[in-house]
């Protein structure tokens, strides 16, 4: 009996151990299986496109995002750029515009002063400058007998903007001493410009050393000026001009002739022609000026 009682009292310990196990480890197995799901929620989540926490403050997993991010971004400009040139562009039509448009409605005016020594030359070529600026520029001109300017103007015929300062560029080489033959390229033509200079800005000369500076750059009839212009393609002008330094009794003027250049051409060539007179009047030999222009002129051909 005592050893039956000892059996059944040893089941019930191990049934109430079992209970007591089930009871402490019920919890922490609830808990596993808890950690578990987060576990599989977070990988999932990965795989639905968040990209994995790595460790802070490592330099190599910063340089791999860097490297990661740049990839995308030239990724994507690439298709950017494929898809814009893939796009055709559309270009405005806008349609052509009067004059009147073109200036806004307002008259612009441009005056050249016209010396003494050119009013003759002015009056015989009046119809030879009036007729282009008129006909092919649509501009009004006049000359202002009281003011002694030459008066250029827009009008509702004035198509381009640029029509007036090529004609007053135009009225101003004429006024210089150039031929209304050579003078009417600045008006056909959109690469032509005209520089001045005197000759004492290049060497402080006076009395007989500037008139043979003056004779080294026209030459014998003129010689050396034509070959400067025929190989540079350009045009000189030697030109005398009167300034009025003050007032004296009996009205009497005080005169000084400064001797000025002008050229006429398109940058290059003018530069040619500047740097030849320049030499010239520094007092090089024509000869050693001819050699030194047409080896510049012959190099400048041979690029173009």
């Amino acid at each position: 009996e005592r050893v039956g009682s000892a059996q059944g009292a040893g089941k019930a310990c191990e049934l109430r151990l079992r209970g007591a196990a089930a009871h402490v480890f019920e919890p922490e197995e609830a808990v596993f299986y808890g950690m578990e799901t987060e576990m599989e929620s977070q990988s999932a989540g990965s795989q639905d496109g968040f990209t994995p926490v790595t460790r802070k403050g490592g330099r190599r997993a910063k340089k791999r995002q860097a490297e990661q991010l740049s990839a995308a971004g030239e990724g994507g400009d690439a298709g950017r750029m494929d898809t814009e040139e893939a796009r055709p562009a559309k270009r405005p039509v806008f349609p052509p515009l009067s004059g009147d448009a073109f200036l806004g409605g307002k008259e612009e005016t441009r005056k050249i002063p016209v010396p003494a020594n050119r009013y003759t030359p002015l009056k015989e070529n009046w119809m030879k400058i009036f007729t282009p600026i008129v006909e092919h520029l649509g501009l009004q001109i006049r000359f202002n007998l009281k003011s002694r300017n030459v008066e250029i103007r827009t009008c509702k015929e004035t198509k381009d903007v640029s029509a007036l300062t090529k004609a007053a560029d135009f009225v101003k080489a004429f006024i210089l001493g150039f031929q209304v033959e050579d003078a009417l390229a600045l008006i056909r033509l959109d690469d032509l410009f005209l520089e001045s200079f005197e000759i004492t800005d290049v060497k402080p000369l006076k009395g007989d050393h500037l008139s043979r500076a003056i004779g080294r750059i026209a030459g014998k009839g003129g010689k050396t000026k034509f070959t400067i212009e025929n190989v540079t393609r350009t045009r000189i002008v030697l030109a005398d001009v009167i300034l009025k330094t003050g007032i004296f009794v009996a009205h009497l003027f005080h005169f000084i002739y400064c001797r000025k250049v002008h050229i006429l051409g398109s940058f290059q060539n003018i530069k040619m022609a500047r740097t030849a007179i320049c030499n010239l009047i520094l007092g090089n030999p024509p000869s050693k000026v001819y050699g030194n222009i047409r080896a510049v002129a012959s190099r400048a051909a041979d690029r173009f």
